[in-house]
């Protein structure tokens, strides 16, 4: 059973999420609160598995929040839910450490499936943001290799990886085979101690790992 907190001060959107939420089998509420700060404050006896937090909030904003959530329960998730889709706050939510970043405007299904997915591990993002990251990216100077010990063709994976691109589309590009994407995408993910293409990503934005084009 997954455990939810809704941190949100508007009453309709945490109602409609606990509606959401109570269709599924594998998934309660355990607690809501209207500010960061009384999320905080409810922690250490709600203990969820994962925390779904807005970022217009009074008092403390969710990015400050989820960095004090991420740093004090580093087992917790914390899956941002917000209407803000501008570069500054997906990059400021993704460098607090936050799991996932959807927008208000995504189906029901997919908070769902974004719930379930960083309670596994993975991370998540709006495909829209998706798309940001690639045009955030081109600002990047600067490429960690050395950390990572990415090799060349890796590189030129990953940043499929960071453009959306499916394995195939990926292998076209490079003029590689299907299998041979396949491979390295699974010593990206052992190299980056990572599970997921989004974990991939959200890592490689985070450590300015995507080369200028």
């Amino acid at each position: 059973m997954i455990s939810i907190m809704i941190v949100d001060d508007h009453a309709i959107l945490r109602d409609g999420l606990k509606t959401i939420f109570a269709l599924e089998e594998d998934m309660h509420v355990a607690g809501e609160a209207i500010s960061a700060e009384d999320a905080i404050k409810q922690m250490p006896a709600v203990l969820p598995d994962v925390v779904i937090m807005d970022i217009n909030l009074p008092g403390m904003n969710g990015v400050e929040a989820a960095e004090v959530l991420k740093r004090k329960y580093p087992d917790t998730k914390v899956l941002v839910l917000t209407m803000y889709n501008h570069d500054e706050y997906l990059l400021s939510a993704l460098k607090a450490g936050a799991d996932g970043y959807l927008l208000k405007d995504s189906p029901s299904e997919q908070v769902v499936e974004a719930v379930k997915a960083v309670y596994r591990g993975e991370s998540i993002l709006t495909p829209s943001m998706t798309k940001k990251l690639v045009n955030i990216h081109l600002q990047s100077s600067k490429v960690k290799r050395e950390e990572t010990d990415l090799t060349d063709r890796e590189h030129e994976v990953l940043l499929g990886l960071v453009e959306g691109l499916s394995n195939k589309e990926i292998a076209e590009k490079l003029f590689i085979s299907d299998k041979t994407v396949k491979i390295h995408v699974s010593k990206i993910f052992k190299k980056l101690n990572v599970k997921s293409r989004s974990q991939a990503v959200i890592y490689a934005v985070q450590n300015q790992m995507v080369p200028m084009s």
